[in-house]
């Protein structure tokens, strides 16, 4: 749902980029609403960092065009990155300065006066949990520390849009909630978010909408609920043990309306799950679970399991 209006703020249509023989970015097209939080989804190379880069001006494309905040880019990138806020998957915090000076640094680069920034380190602070260590060096931070004081510097300038490169990757599940909450905050203010994840979860509880992509293209676009709604059966059961695969070659078939063998466990996905779950509890060695379908469902199935590199 879109929290704010329907005034579109970054518009994307046929982008296109290139490295060499590879494409990184092939024709994708979407629109992000003001005040909603819109996520790109995809495996390892399917293109959604060097989206956002382009977006930001950072890299040059070969084809299509980009508005963001009504400013062309890369033409207008400059005026347009004064609006918004970037967090990055790397930190890139300044190890030589304090908690509060990296802030203070950070905000001149918007041409923030000292007594401006004086006035929203503060708060900044007291939002990321940060303000019992205003004076630590970058050293003495945790992991989740440092990408929490990441975000309270690409809110310095107060951003209208703030992108997200995988937020949270590499944080304890204690940091991940607790950054969730953050956004979901910045959200109810107004705040656009577009993101870019390898969590499921955290799409599911923050966007609006996402885009699946991969290979650099959209293969899919709805809200998460819609997604899996419309992509996969809603009940899945996970099978493992030494009756699994005769399980999933045999009664399986007809009681499930599609089925997979990965690795040792067999998946049976139904829309009707009491007969497969009964034809289970006549076999003797399996360990049985049995889910709701959810959003990693549908990414396995559009994307494939292969790993990427």
């Amino acid at each position: 749902m879109n929290r704010v209006g329907a005034a579109t703020v970054l518009r994307i249509d046929g982008l296109h980029k290139r490295f060499g023989d590879e494409t990184a970015v092939d024709r994708l097209s979407l629109h992000v609403d003001r005040g909603e939080c819109y996520g790109l989804l995809g495996p390892n190379g399917a293109g959604k960092s060097t989206t956002l880069r382009a977006v930001l001006g950072l890299t040059p494309a070969d084809g299509g065009s980009i508005a963001l905040l009504g400013h062309s880019i890369p033409d207008e990138a400059r005026v347009a990155r004064h609006r918004v806020g970037v967090v990055p998957q790397a930190d890139m915090l300044d190890p030589d300065f304090t908690v509060t000076e990296n802030l203070l640094v950070f905000g001149r680069y918007f041409g923030l006066s000292r007594e401006m920034l004086r006035r929203r380190i503060d708060p900044l602070l007291e939002f990321a949990g940060l303000a019992h260590r205003r004076d630590a060096r970058i050293g003495e931070l945790s992991g989740g520390m440092r990408r929490r004081l990441t975000l309270a510097r690409a809110l310095i300038n107060e951003p209208e849009v703030l992108f997200l490169d995988e937020p949270t990757t590499g944080l304890d599940p204690q940091a991940r909630h607790l950054i969730w909450e953050w956004l979901q905050r910045l959200l109810a203010r107004g705040t656009t978010i577009v993101l870019t994840t390898h969590f499921m979860e955290e799409a599911e509880r923050l966007c609006d909408r996402l885009s699946i992509i991969d290979r650099g293209r959209k293969i899919a676009e709805d809200s998460p609920a819609r997604l899996v709604k419309r992509e996969i059966e809603p009940h899945v059961l996970e099978v493992r043990g030494p009756a699994a695969r005769h399980w999933l070659l045999g009664a399986a078939q007809p009681l499930c309306s599609r089925t997979e063998w990965v690795g040792e466990t067999a998946f049976g996905y139904c829309s009707e799950p009491h007969a497969a779950l009964a034809s289970l509890e006549r076999l003797d060695g399996v360990q049985v679970l049995h889910r709701r379908a959810n959003l990693e469902d549908v990414f396995l199935k559009l994307t494939g399991r292969e790993l990427r590199d």
